[in-house]
Formats: structure tokens, sequence, C-alpha cells
């Protein structure tokens, strides 16, 4: 362990070791897959013995949730300003088309929140306490009802529920195409013999722009 790292006692200590502790796991999921690190290579990282980790997180998985959710708020922010002002509709769904190309290329910039979002439900939310998982669901259901505000904002026709609904899509989107179009090396060669692995971007925008257009038109 680091000499530099005593037991902390005041807020800012703590706050100090939790920043330290998530500045640790960036590093790490910069350079592999989150089901490659364990709790002992976080550490070590980081220069604190796995029990005091856990003091300041419930787990691994929480470690990586809450950079999660640092992510999700950056890409919202980021995404508000990449959609601009609200436009009049346009003929066929060439509206709707150009905001779910928006998302889905956004989202393709942004590598560590796509892989934490695909790891989320089958890997992250599988170790974690329910108080911790209940703050996490709340941060989680606040970050959607944003991005289904920002949708519905430049498409109005959708209901405050149709919005929801696409919000949820995307993140059940990403969730599948991300691990789809990032194979490992064997299944990546297996694919190219079979006409390749399909492209994140093109695959997600397309699918997220018959989601909306298809919200679109039950709404009219």
């Amino acid at each position: 362990m680091s000499a530099g790292f005593q037991r902390a006692r005041r807020p800012e200590q703590v706050e100090a070791r939790r920043t330290a502790i998530l500045a640790a796991a960036r590093e790490l999921l910069a350079q592999r897959p989150v089901a490659d690190i364990s709790l002992r290579e976080l550490s070590c990282r980081v220069g604190l013995a796995k029990s005091n980790v856990l003091r300041y997180f419930d787990s691994r998985e929480a470690v990586f949730l809450e950079v999660l959710e640092g992510e999700w708020t950056d890409w919202l922010d980021e995404l508000e300003r990449a959609l601009g002002d609200p436009a009049p509709p346009e003929p066929g769904f060439a509206r709707e088309e150009r905001v779910a190309r928006t998302i889905a290329a956004t989202l393709d910039r942004r590598r560590l929140l796509c892989e934490l979002i695909s790891s989320m439900a089958p890997v992250l939310e599988r170790n974690i306490s329910l108080e911790f998982a209940r703050g996490f669901k709340r941060s989680a259901a606040a970050n959607t009802e944003r991005l289904g505000a920002l949708v519905r904002t430049r498409v109005p026709e959708l209901s405050a529920g149709a919005a929801r609904h696409f919000a949820l899509g995307v993140v059940v989107l990403v969730s599948g195409a991300w691990p789809y179009a990032n194979p490992t090396d064997a299944v990546a060669v297996a694919a190219a013999e079979l006409g390749g692995v399909p492209e994140f971007a093109a695959g997600l925008a397309e699918g997220l722009t018959n989601l909306l257009a298809g919200l679109v038109a039950r709404a009219r």
C-alpha cells in the first residue's frame, strides 16, 4: 500500500480517496474491457489494499457503475449541444433520421460509455447492495428522462411515454450492438470470412431511426 494513503477520516479525505479510485478505474478501462479488470488490479493501481477500496465502494462493480454515471452525464451534455435548436418537421422522416444519427455519432465517439452500458445489466448490476442499487437506478432513470426530454423537444409529436420508450431503446440497442461490433480476435476473423463485423455507428443509427420513425408514425 502506498505510504501516502492513510485512513480517510474527514469528508474531504474520503472524497479524495473516492476520486483516486475512480481515476484508477478509468485508467484501467482505457487499456482493457471491464470484465478483465479485477478488484486486486484496481486496488494495486490506486495504492490501496482491496479491503480499503471496499471502505469507499460496495464492490468492484460499484466503482465502474459510478464511472458510468459520470460518462452518461457528460454524454448527455455533449448530445444536447450536438442536437442544436429544434427544427420544424421535414418531408418523410428526415428530422427523425437526423436526430437518430446524431445520437449514434456522439455515442460512437464514447467507447468507454458504450463499453460500460453493454456491461451494465449482465455484469455490473450483479454484485451491488440494495442501497447502492437504489441510488444508481434513480440516477439512471434521471438520465433516461433527460434523454427522452432532449428528443421530445426536437420531435414534439412524441408523448412523454413514447420519448421514454425511445430513450430506453437507446440503452438496449447500445447494449446489444456494442459487443456485437467489437468481438474477440477469433470471432472477428470468423466474421470477416462471412462478410465482416457490422459497423457500430451505422447499425445503431439505422436501428434508432426505425424506432423513432415508428413511434412518430404511431403518434400521427
